[in-house]
């Protein structure tokens, strides 16, 4: 199976070592979190050798087959300052958050309440700000081709609007935070980097519009309706959205970062962690913004590994977000909200995301889900972060006899 970048930082305003950072390796010690399940050890090697060869301090695990929950462990790799990493601790999940709105508007198609084929233009408002012209071609931009990242944004060309903040609040003349309207209000006014539906390109913003889209349509806030809608369906109750700053946080893991950052939540030009202030994420539940364990995210899967069960999404619908665009298909292709890869028993279908202070990958094939969070990402070292997908399906082969028992009443 391969993997695909998810959700990327910008450079950051000032870097330097944190206070923050994990224990040396000669103070760590090893904590596990979750019922050791003799058959699947191997997953645990895995786990350790990824974090310890790359310095992280917690990460968490959950394996399923068949959409029963066969392991769910946290991971802690530091000294007696390092809180233990509980196996229902939440991660910021970064840009598996992009498969949370892609189901949550399939679901409002199923219903009759949303035409994936709409343009966006006519459920957001996108005018631009006064003076500022919106280019003709935002019409274009339907709620499936911002979901397949058809939309014609390129943040290669022209930026990320998510990662840049603090640019735009001084470009606008207001202060910050800024909020979902003032940075829609702003990029409107801009020109499209492609024509809508000809070229993919990875886009935060256009799960931004999906977001306030299906607000509109049902009348409540974004969060608020995928709680209730298409978490609570599937008994999850832990995931939500997540926090900028450290304050506002509960039961999340400690993010890690070498970087620090100006201030993208308040005026005051401190520097930041870059994790805990250095972007704001309040704007970002769209496209990133979630919090949850990786219990949660095996948990939500059921909608498509065991979709009659789950009652969220029908047969046809998960066909629907798994079928190749219009364009840019291969061999490999971004269907709605995932990446798919055609395989002759079906498809194997995942995301990564990334963040600072946040890893993570998720990915599904042949009745097989996996989950792995963690509370750092790559930063300047040249290792390949990316092993982690193709070292846990080798787990999965190591496996003799799976376990027959099923974890998720423990956890659910």
């Amino acid at each position: 199976m391969l993997g695909l970048s998810g959700a990327a930082g910008v450079a950051v305003a000032a870097a330097g070592a944190l206070g923050t950072g994990p224990a040396s390796a000669a103070e760590r010690t090893w904590r596990v979190t979750g019922e050791d399940v003799a058959p699947l050890a191997h997953f645990d090697d895995v786990m350790k050798d990824y974090m310890q060869a790359r310095g992280i301090s917690a990460g968490s695990l959950a394996v399923a087959r068949n959409g029963k929950l066969a392991l769910a462990r946290g991971y802690t790799w530091g000294d007696d300052s390092v809180a233990t990493t509980g196996e229902t601790d939440v991660f910021r999940i970064a840009s598996l958050s992009k498969p949370i709105a892609a189901t949550a508007a399939v679901r409002l198609a199923q219903e009759g309440r949303l035409d994936l084929d709409a343009p966006l233009a006519d459920l957001v408002d996108l005018s631009p700000l006064p003076g500022g012209t919106a280019d003709p071609r935002l019409g274009g931009v339907t709620v499936r081709r911002a979901l397949q990242h058809l939309g014609g944004w390129d943040r290669d060309l022209s930026g990320d609007p998510l990662w840049s903040t603090i640019a735009i609040s001084r470009d606008m003349g207001v202060d910050l935070p800024l909020g979902e309207e003032e940075v829609v209000s702003y990029v409107s006014g801009a020109a499209l980097d492609h024509d809508p539906g000809t070229t993919y390109a990875y886009s935060n913003y256009g799960y931004l519009l999906v977001s306030r889209a299906i607000a509109g349509v049902v009348g409540t806030s974004f969060e608020d309706h995928v709680v209730s809608d298409v978490l609570g369906a599937v008994d999850i109750a832990r995931m939500r959205a997540g926090r900028s700053l450290s304050r506002d946080q509960a039961g999340e893991v400690r993010y890690e970062s070498r970087h620090t950052s100006t201030s993208a939540v308040d005026m005051s030009g401190a520097q930041v962690p870059y994790p805990y202030g250095g972007f704001n994420l309040e704007i970002q539940l769209g496209n990133g913004g979630w919090v949850a364990s990786a219990a949660d995210l095996a948990r939500f899967c059921t909608v498509y590994d065991t979709p009659d069960e789950a009652g969220v999404l029908t047969p046809e619908s998960i066909d629907t977000v798994f079928a190749a665009p219009e364009t840019g298909s291969g061999a490999t292709h971004y269907g709605l909200g995932w990446s798919v890869r055609p395989t002759s028993g079906g498809e194997n279908t995942w995301h990564t995301g990334s963040m600072p202070g946040t890893y993570t990958f998720l990915a599904r094939s042949n009745g097989y889900t996996v989950v792995a969070l963690f509370n750092r990402r790559k930063e300047g070292d040249d290792l390949d972060w990316g092993v982690i997908d193709p070292n846990l399906w080798d787990a999965i082969g190591e496996v003799g006899a799976w376990p027959t028992e099923d974890l998720t009443p423990i956890y659910f």
